[in-house]
């Protein structure tokens, strides 16, 4: 398998931003909004490079919508930053996926984040089982893992979903 593949299919996947002036707010730092959106497309990109876009989900009748979201500000972006944003999934069980984000500039974290998310049956509108095709694609990376700390992530997360077992 190349090296291209192996990074590809990596359970931590990481996606660069660059901070423009159409992302701040009047304070001229990112607004909330851009990075909610940079955390879902995040996602979805981290998700489509296992085989799992969003057509891949749609033509199966099935979806996955965000349940909560949480994050934490720890040092502002600014215009010209480069922003690497690190996902993974953390934990799935029964039909929710908790997925963890880190935004960092250089060394520095910026934002740690979560998002609890559902996976839905389209017909029903109702949260299901995630099939095993689709949770065999995503191994999930425990908050102590060292491939975390080899990546500079490794400040605790506060966030702690109530109840999520595996």
């Amino acid at each position: 398998m190349s090296e291209e593949v192996r990074t590809a299919i990596a359970p931590i996947n990481a996606f660069e931003y660059t901070v423009t002036e159409e992302d701040t707010d009047e304070l001229g730092h990112v607004n909330n909004r851009v990075y909610m959106r940079w955390l879902e497309e995040s996602a979805r990109q981290a998700s489509a490079l296992r085989g799992w876009g969003a057509d891949a989900y749609l033509t199966r009748g099935f979806a996955w919508v965000a349940r909560q979201h949480w994050i934490e500000y720890l040092r502002p972006c600014v215009p010209g930053d480069r922003i690497m944003v690190y996902t993974w999934v953390e934990a799935t069980a029964g039909a929710r996926s908790l997925r963890r984000y880190c935004f960092k500039r250089g060394p520095k974290v910026c934002i740690v984040a979560a998002t609890e998310w559902d996976f839905i049956n389209l017909a029903t509108r109702r949260a299901v089982d995630v099939p095993e095709s689709v949770r065999a694609q995503f191994e999930c990376v425990p908050a102590d893992d060292p491939r975390l700390k080899e990546l500079g992530i490794a400040r605790p997360v506060r966030y702690a979903p109530d109840p999520f077992v595996e």
